[in-house]
């Protein structure tokens, strides 16, 4: 190994420095000062679990992603979380049971096996909110306008809204008598948007006519509002429970239109993603110019029956650093004020004091002067103290 080897990175293994490490920061604390205002109570689970509370039917994504190393106390296999949601319905479950509403919030760093998109990262600080033990739509509308909330602090000015609901290509697929072999294969060619070759298989594996015409039409359903009312026309005489699932769709893009008007609806009824564990109402946020979602989420209603509590569910998490990066929340630096080598009590006293009032003070080394030592750091002051008489003042540093 050579020497320029032995300080590099694993491949979508990144360090933050110094001032991008500031504005996550920042971001991060201001995120979960606002969960905690809408309620939401912090919870910081362990970076290691055992495997079997870990994935619990989160789907293969997250198995798949999820690093595993034998635990040398008790030889079993711990997995490195590579989602927080399974973490948060254990502690709803088990650590921090409540039997009505339940809001938790987390900020944390996961890591893939391999990354998830294309020169992504694999140890994303993933942040977000999980609301337990409610079932109607106004928790998936909260969920979903704290999400946009997020990325608005963030700094995120367009905001685009993707929402779909398992519940129609479930209701589908049991109308045409799939089984599971079947809704796999069909769910992999609506995750590819790959219509030609989703009219192929159904041509070669539905039988019934009506469901046929139903799942050739289900991927050309994606859209503005009219997609909604092009749907009711399409499964006018489909289960009642797939007309349900329009309606909450509609009743969940009425509220959010209200709420933020300026926020584009976009609707996918062949959405696929998290189709093996979500159960309802899907989201997610992009922004013009960024084809990854910024945020995504859903509602997962019986998660917590591995663990042997059955709860309603729903929530979202984002990338901190994605939205940190593509967002404009930074605001310019203050200066810092450079002190003197003095090692007078009353200097001390005046660093002491100015620190507390929030102004960065940083003291000089003998090392340090304006023609050698640390330039960077004197750049950052621009102001100094000044002995006038007996006290300390601050002078613009010129």
């Amino acid at each position: 190994m050579t020497q320029a080897e032995r300080w590099m990175l694993p491949d979508g293994i990144a360090e933050i420095l110094p001032a991008d490490a500031k504005r996550v920061e920042t971001l991060r604390r201001n995120l979960l000062d606002l969960y905690h205002r809408w309620g939401y109570e912090l919870i910081i689970p362990p970076m290691v679990e055992f495997t079997e509370s870990l994935l619990i039917g989160m789907g293969r994504d997250v198995d798949l992603s999820t690093f595993r190393v034998t635990d040398q106390l008790s030889g079993r296999i711990l997995g490195i979380r590579a989602d927080i949601t399974p973490q948060a319905a254990r502690i709803d479950s088990h650590s921090f049971p409540r039997s009505g509403a339940n809001r938790l919030c987390y900020a944390g760093q996961v890591l893939y096996t391999r990354p998830r998109t294309p020169m992504g990262p694999r140890a994303p600080i993933q942040i977000g909110a999980e609301l337990y033990g409610v079932d109607s739509l106004q928790g998936d509308i909260e969920v979903i306008s704290l999400m946009i909330e997020t990325l608005r602090m963030a700094g995120i000015r367009e905001i685009h809204l993707d929402l779909g609901h398992v519940a129609i290509f479930r209701r589908l697929a049991e109308a045409a008598g799939l089984d599971s072999e079947q809704k796999a294969e069909l769910s992999v060619l609506l995750q590819s948007k790959a219509v030609a070759d989703i009219e192929h298989w159904v041509d070669e594996n539905i039988l019934d006519t009506g469901a046929a015409n139903w799942l050739r039409t289900l991927p050309r359903l994606a859209g503005g509002t009219e997609c909604l009312s092009r749907a009711r026309e399409v499964f006018a005489d489909a289960p009642a429970s797939l007309r349900a699932a329009l309606e909450e769709l509609q009743q969940v893009a009425d509220a959010v239109a209200r709420r933020y008007p300026q926020v584009a609806l976009f609707f996918d009824l062949g959405e696929m993603r998290g189709y093996d564990y979500e159960t309802g109402l899907v989201f997610a946020a992009y922004s013009p110019g960024h084809g990854q979602a910024l945020a995504n989420g859903g509602r997962y209603n019986g998660i917590g029956a591995v663990f042997g509590r059955d709860r309603a569910a729903t929530g979202f998490s984002t990338d901190l650093v994605a939205i940190n990066t593509l967002g404009a929340n930074g605001e310019r630096e203050a200066g810092a004020i450079l002190a003197p080598e003095d090692g007078c009590e009353q200097l001390w006293q005046t660093i002491a004091r100015l620190r507390s009032e929030g102004e960065v003070v940083i003291s000089a080394m003998p090392e340090q002067s304006d023609c050698a030592g640390d330039s960077e750091t004197l750049a950052r002051c621009d102001r100094e103290l000044v002995r006038e008489g007996d006290t300390w003042v601050v002078k613009p540093r010129g």
